[in-house]
């Protein structure tokens, strides 16, 4: 290449045909892709097609250690980072399950969800500050943002909290910028607009672009945004330079820069990534003229919505075609070179599609040739040759086979050989059996952290006490220990509403501010899904976070996220990436709508991922927060809003005794029936055991402790083939919590072969508590009405003894 002369550009030469180029490649991806979809090849299509300039600007001031929290259009910035090469592009439309192909999510996720694997496969964290660190991308609008509070955070922390200076993996004294992509429709969710508040008071150094095309999906944004522009929104966040120093960084840096004007967005970026990294003061970069050629996604066309005119300038103001126009003029490249790069990146690119189709297809051709194998060998030994072999020829005539073709063809070939016998037929039955324990690795493994750092295998050490341990009430015992938490694990940052000066709402944390620092211990905003996405962004980034939710009824604004983002992390990335996050909050019994509610079922149906424990206790939930933070796996702990002024003996080993997961304790042995509950129904079902007790039933009281895990070693099915009898009971509304107990112990532990009488279910009622004594004793389960419940088993069992007391 001929060496040029020209000047005033933001780059060399080589390195903006470089970046051309790259471009190109990218909307030739964006563009066979399409294709790919809409052949049938594969299933869904969304890609970054106008928005490859921008990107190429942000890649250029992205450094290693960095943190991208992004959305689906990022690809051509992936692309130049290496973060994802053009092969594992295509892989992942194919949904190709093999990690070596398609390293980011294994066929898990759909197109543009892009990862970088930063655990190891022993889990162990690989080292952040070498990396291009991706935060594993999530399909609702918006969601990625609350994660990119914590993950700008934690850039803050570690330059300034003394005790996380050795974590060398994690971060070189804070220099990190984290980069937050959205789209201009998506900055009208909620979440956006309380994470870019949370990201401006903290005072974290973030970069947050908005793309904006003008429309979301087929809304324009005279029906998106007020002023019809998220920038002039923004202005009130902007900071004030002139300010005097200790109040001129309060608030962002605000840009505008054109989609299409390369050498402008480069110096936005350099700028912006400059003054966040340097000096922590976030930044957000309205990216307006952006163009979208290919529409939103292979879901429609964007011709049914667009005008004719706004067709036309899109086509103008295409960004390949203003760059190109921009290098030509200025001497860069001449239209002639620029032709035949393009030509030769074109056809590499369906070069590499061939070679990932290929990768993809041809273990499942093997496979199917295989199954067909086995179809013909079984119509040899059937009386039912004919309709086999026709099975078999469907199968064979597929062009593309997928694994459930094979499934379905053998399972209906099982079916007609159902009362034949047989080599044949059992090789085929043996194929199904084999092949469904490949597909459950390929498709459910990994929910949960299957390792060493794996909550389960925490090893359990009970409470010690002796003569000397006192007596405290349950807040001072959940005080006491986190303050031994705090002083052993300097990763560990506590924050939420609350929590900081004054201690939390019930002094759990009292005291523990003065003591580390406002740092470690802090005070958040009322603010509960970026309270979460706080502890996502910082977990991810090797900080140990328990993040505050003052109470349970309030978790529900965070459980989106809990569910999409944090649950689903460790499985959707094929065990890639991981955020320990311990969420703390409280629950159960108190008086008032919404301050004592238990809305378990609804979490715990939409937080698989996490686990669910629910302690009696403080001195039980203090070991669970041990157990916790001696393993990777993320968590929710609900304790006993009214156990926190009951009296409980201090564990002599409180820093160091653990509680484990999935193992109910008997409160109180009997023979008679078995009473299933947890959290504060513990003391409620006692009471009544005892109540029972003085008429000749003996109840046996069991406490689950974790829901998610639930009784992993069978202790309930154990009392129930004692007791024959079982009644569960909690505070969730019917059909909630106490039926998926229910499930648990009659179905999957096969408990319905012991009962000798129907099994029941003792819940709170269908709506919210109502407020006071009076409404909390006929909202919820109470002594009288779990009495009632037992008895009446028995009764129906012996009526003369047991006579009717109602």
């Amino acid at each position: 290449m001929p060496k040029r002369k020209t000047p005033n550009l933001p780059l060399p030469p080589e390195e903006i045909i470089k970046d051309y180029r790259l471009a190109w490649r990218s909307r030739q991806a964006s563009v066979i892709g399409r294709r790919e979809v809409l052949s049938g090849k594969a299933k869904f299509g969304i890609f970054g097609d106008g928005k490859e300039i921008p990107q190429l600007a942000i890649a250029r001031a992205f450094q290693r250690g960095d943190w991208r929290s992004g959305y689906y259009r990022d690809m051509t910035w992936m692309f130049a980072l290496g973060v994802l090469e053009f092969s594992a592009f295509f892989a992942q439309l194919y949904a190709h399950t093999d990690l070596y192909y398609e390293p980011a999510t294994a066929g898990r996720s759909m197109n543009g969800h892009f990862v970088s694997r930063f655990i190891n496969p022993d889990g162990s964290w690989r080292d952040q500050t070498e990396m291009y660190n991706v935060a594993a991308d999530v399909s609702p609008t918006a969601a990625q943002m609350p994660r990119a509070v914590g993950l700008a955070y934690a850039s803050r922390l570690y330059r300034e909290l003394e005790s996380l200076k050795d974590l060398t993996r994690f971060s070189r004294n804070g220099d990190e910028v984290t980069w937050a992509t959205i789209g201009n429709a998506s900055t009208a969710e909620g979440m956006f607009w309380e994470s870019v508040n949370a990201i401006g008071v903290l005072k974290a150094p973030a970069v947050i672009t908005i793309y904006d095309d003008g429309y979301g999906i087929s809304v324009p944004n005279q029906f998106q945004m007020v002023k019809e522009s998220i920038g002039a929104i923004l202005k009130g966040f902007e900071r004030d330079a002139s300010l005097p120093a200790e109040k001129a960084d309060r608030g962002y840096d605000l840009y505008s820069v054109r989609g299409w004007d390369y050498p402008a967005l480069y110096e936005t970026y350099q700028t912006a990534a400059e003054v966040a990294r340097t000096y922590h003061i976030p930044a957000l970069v309205h990216v307006i003229d952006v163009t979208q050629p290919l529409g939103h996604s292979t879901s429609g066309s964007h011709e049914r919505y667009k005008s004719a005119e706004r067709l036309k300038w899109e086509e103008e103001f295409d960004g390949l075609r203003k760059m190109r126009e921009w290098m030509i003029a200025g001497e860069v490249a001449s239209d002639k070179e620029l032709k035949s790069w393009e030509e030769e990146d074109a056809q590499a690119i369906e070069d590499i599609r061939k070679s990932a189709w290929e990768a993809y297809l041809t273990p499942l051709l093997a496979e199917r040739q295989h199954v067909v194998d086995l179809l013909e060998q079984a119509a040899t030994e059937s009386k039912n040759a004919d309709s086999l072999r026709a099975i078999k020829d469907r199968l064979a005539a597929i062009p593309a086979p997928v694994r459930r073709d094979m499934h379905m063809h053998v399972h209906e070939a099982l079916r007609l050989m159902r009362d034949e016998a047989g080599p044949a037929r059992d090789a085929l039955a043996g194929w199904k059996k084999s092949d469904e324990v490949k597909n459950e690795t390929y498709y459910d493994s990994l929910l949960y952290i299957e390792g060493n750092t794996s909550a389960l295998k925490v090893s359990a050490v009970a409470p010690s006490y002796s003569d000397k341990s006192p007596t405290l009430m349950g807040f001072e015992v959940i005080n006491l220990a986190f303050d031994a938490m705090l002083a052993r694990e300097p990763r560990l940052i506590a924050f939420g509403e609350d929590v900081g000066k004054l201690g939390d709402v019930n002094q759990g944390f009292k005291g523990m501010q003065e003591k580390y620092g406002a740092l470690r211990v802090s005070d958040t905003g009322i603010r509960e899904a970026t309270i979460l996405g706080q502890a996502i962004g910082m977990a991810m980034r090797g900080l140990r976070p328990i993040c505050e939710i003052q109470y349970l009824d309030y978790l529900l604004y965070a459980l989106q996220l809990m569910s999409d983002d944090l649950a689903t992390l460790h499985w959707r990335t094929a065990g890639g990436q991981k955020a320990p996050v311990i969420v703390r909050t409280r629950g159960h019994r108190l008086e008032g709508i919404w301050h004592s509610g238990s809305p378990m079922a609804g979490i715990l149906h939409l937080v698989r991922g996490m686990h669910v424990l629910v302690p009696r206790d403080m001195t039980r939930a203090a070991g669970f927060y041990n157990t916790l933070l001696k393993s990777d796996d993320p968590a929710l702990v609900v304790e006993v809003l009214n156990g926190y002024r009951v009296k409980e003996r201090l564990p002599d080993n409180l820093g160091e005794f653990t509680v484990p997961l999935g193992l109910p304790e008997i409160l109180r042995a009997g023979t008679d029936a078995t009473i299933v509950t947890y959290g504060a129904c513990c003391r409620i079902a006692l009471d009544a055991a005892d109540k029972l007790s003085r008429l000749g039933i003996e109840a046996e009281v069991i406490d689950v402790q974790s829901l998610l895990p639930f009784d992993i070693n069978g202790v309930i099915l154990e009392s129930l083939k004692k007791t024959n009898r079982i009644l569960f009971v909690d505070e969730d509304v019917p059909g909630g919590t106490t039926a998926y107990m229910l499930q648990e112990v009659l179905e999957k532990q096969g408990g319905y072969v012991w009962l000798d009488s129907a099994p029941r279910t003792l819940p709170g009622s269908a709506h919210r508590p109502a407020y006071g004594s009076d409404g909390d004793y006929w909202s919820k389960p109470n002594a009288e009405a779990l009495f009632d419940a037992v008895y009446e088993m028995m009764h129906d069992v012996s009526p003369g003894k047991y006579p009717n007391i109602k």
